[in-house]
């Protein structure tokens, strides 16, 4: 019986899932400078709802990139953080495939252009292709994920473009294409979840690094005190979450 939990804090909005099981509790919301501070106390609120701890997991999922630097290291933190503690594998997923498949389920778009806004005037964008799965189930990815204009996109006949950037860009973006509002939610994080599981895409909390597509030379001092107090947080909330019995559902 599946006991996962995601979440997703690379765009404005903040995504968090649990399953156990045949239920799933989720939480999409308010994220960007909030997620920070909301993220935690989420995860906490959802395992009790779901009655597991921690510990009970099979692995956490969470949005490795790309996004907001902030967003992503705030994500990729909390996973460690919480992994350390719990000892959970960490299942990194690609933000723009949770965006195709958000699209696939929400839309039944079988081959998808995701993009997400990278704002200075770029996205992010990476094709994939449902009708052209794998072995394990997984769409066939096509090309590895780009940072380009809205101009520079192109998106093959037939197929849909789903993300975050229309109202950013507007007709500036492929403006034939079939559109679809879309997000790299928590829940389709959990819905790929089987098939990257089987793949043996886990890795241990150490490894578990963002995906920027957009390089950064450094951190500012800020950024790194930010990060270093969200890792302890994750940390005491990983022990306390263990510690105190969840409230069954």
């Amino acid at each position: 019986m599946a006991k996962w939990l995601a979440f997703d804090t690379s765009t404005e909005h903040l995504s968090v899932a649990v399953r156990n099981g045949d239920r799933l509790f989720a939480h999409n919301g308010v994220g960007g400078a909030q997620a920070s501070t909301t993220l935690l106390p989420l995860i906490q609120q959802l395992l009790a709802d779901a009655g597991l701890a921690l510990a009970d997991l099979d692995a956490i999922v969470f949005g490795r990139g790309p996004g907001s630097f902030t967003g992503l290291r705030t994500a990729c933190s909390v996973a460690q953080g919480l992994a350390f503690g719990a000892k959970v594998p960490l299942l990194p997923v690609d933000t723009l495939l949770a965006v195709a498949e958000e699209a696939r389920h929400a839309f039944g778009a079988r081959q998808v252009v995701a993009v997400l806004d990278a704002r200075m005037d770029q996205l992010y964008a990476a094709r994939y292709d449902f009708d052209a799965n794998g072995p394990l189930g997984l769409p066939d990815g096509g090309d590895e994920p780009l940072l380009l204009s809205p101009e520079a996109l192109e998106v093959p006949a037939g197929w849909s473009l789903a993300g975050n950037a229309f109202a950013a860009y507007g007709p500036r973006l492929a403006p034939a294409a079939a559109r679809h509002e879309a997000l790299p939610t928590a829940t389709a994080m959990l819905r790929l979840a089987p098939a990257l599981l089987a793949a043996g895409r886990t890795v241990p909390a150490a490894e578990a690094w963002p995906l920027y597509v957009r390089d950064k030379v450094a951190q500012t001092t800020e950024e790194r005190a930010a990060l270093n107090a969200l890792k302890a947080a994750a940390a005491v909330a990983a022990a306390a979450v263990d510690v105190v019995p969840p409230a069954t559902a």
